[in-house]
């Protein structure tokens, strides 16, 4: 596993940083792969090797910020005092604050800050047979986690809709004033709120799956955008989902603390009930089942499904059924009182889109 981290340097290399942009120009429009071509600019060799190697590549048409990336061969790295040396820079990185690590890879130099990358040892991945499952929505909550075993449930991201709607609105403005600059300034604004959140929230993930010794499961929804069968009024919503980014962010911070990620396909798991496994009818948010009279908020419902084992016994659904007992704080309130049917199952009500705490056995 590689990590970043972050390092300031102190020192000024203004005058570098502007050779390594005159560099990854010639790199652009030459496609040169040979420090030779470039040696009259001034750059070490070990430096514009890896400019020239980066911005050779066809697809890069411009340059913007360019970096002073040193590769792991040219680093030197002192065990005991734990400095990173730099020859070619004549610079010193002092890692006594980082986590033991295997080795350098990388450092990139910046402005103000040094971008080390080293390669970290990988716990062992335990397999397990308990899984929490996370719902992932454009609309709602961005993240809807189930822990079936137990029967709570956790609602993360609340916001990130309201945040899209917002600058959406801005850049509307902007564009018909014609303000370009500053519309690119709202689109990077608003891509590093978002990538917060989903920081934030793929840590509470993994703490929520090291307190309930669990495993981590999500549904697989690669392609989703090309679905055809959407409403031209939900592309704006699907174009700027960032599940893709919270599910990876989650899976490095999982395989740092060695807890297992799966997926499962997403199909039928909002419209089936996650206690007897019958379809039933989902409207909006609401979903209620036929066959047993079971209603629950539709994604919360889907969370269970990809979170709970694939077989469903008897034992399942009687441990369930004591468990699930639950009010939906977000749709209603009130008592949490559940009306039963002669059969002895729960009957659907309007009230009853729900999730509490399971009662204790």
């Amino acid at each position: 596993m590689i990590l970043t981290y972050n390092l300031k340097h102190g020192n000024d290399f203004s005058a570098e940083l502007v050779k390594a942009k005159k560099i990854a120009d010639f790199a652009i429009r030459t496609k040169s792969n040979t420090s030779k071509d470039v040696k009259h600019i001034g750059l070490k060799s070990a430096i514009a090797n890896q400019i020239l190697k980066k911005y050779r590549r066809r697809g890069i048409k411009k340059s913007s910020t360019v970096k002073l990336t040193i590769p792991g061969q040219s680093i030197m790295f002192d065990v005991q005092s734990k400095m990173a040396k730099i020859p070619c820079l004549g610079l010193e990185l002092d890692c006594k604050y980082l986590p033991a690590f295997l080795k350098i890879r990388q450092v990139e130099i910046g402005k103000d800050l040094a971008h080390l990358s080293v390669e970290m040892p990988e716990p062992v991945i335990c397999g397990t047979t308990r899984f929490i499952g996370v719902d992932c929505n454009t609309t709602g909550h961005c993240a809807v986690v189930a822990v079936p075993h137990t029967g709570k449930i956790h609602k993360l991201g609340r916001h990130a809709l309201h945040i899209h709607k917002k600058y959406k609105s801005i850049r509307r403005k902007l564009q018909k004033q014609g303000r370009y600059q500053l519309l690119r300034q709202m689109k990077s604004r608003e891509r590093n709120i978002i990538q917060n959140l989903n920081h934030c929230i793929s840590k509470k993930l993994v703490q929520i799956a090291i307190s309930e010794k669990s495993g981590i499961r999500f549904e697989k929804l690669k392609g989703i955008r090309y679905n055809k069968k959407q409403h031209h009024s939900f592309r704006y919503s699907i174009n700027s989902w960032s599940y893709f980014q919270l599910q990876k962010f989650t899976e490095y911070k999982a395989r740092m603390c060695g807890i297992e990620v799966a997926h499962i396909a997403p199909a039928y798991t909002s419209q089936t009930c996650s206690k007897c496994g019958s379809l039933g009818d989902r409207d909006k948010k609401r979903f209620q089942c036929v066959k047993c009279g079971h209603a629950d908020h539709a994604d919360v419902n889907a969370a269970f499904n990809i979170g709970k084992p694939v077989s469903h016994c008897a034992v399942d659904y009687a441990i369930n059924s004591m468990s699930r007992l639950h009010k939906e704080r977000d749709l209603c309130k009130g008592s949490t009182d559940t009306p039963l049917s002669q059969s002895g199952y729960q009957t659907a009500t309007p009230e009853m889109l729900a999730t509490v705490e399971p009662l204790t056995l």
